[in-house]
């Protein structure tokens, strides 16, 4: 489906991409820990929401 020259140049962007990405992460990483302090506990809540959904909605179903 794909010829040998599109699946070399998908997998050299796929490492590149990802270099770049961990290095950005690492570079803002004092950013993330003074400005996005707690959002940890925001995802725990978004989470524990969507599972409460699905327990009513299999609840309701029955």
């Amino acid at each position: 489906m794909f010829s040998t020259g599109q699946l070399i140049f998908a997998g050299l962007f796929l490492i590149a991409f990802i270099i770049v990405m961990i290095f950005s992460y690492r570079k803002d990483t004092r950013l993330h820990n003074k400005y996005y302090k707690g959002s940890f506990f925001v995802l725990i809540g978004f989470i524990i929401f969507i599972l409460l959904l699905f327990f009513i909605k299999t609840k309701l179903n029955h």
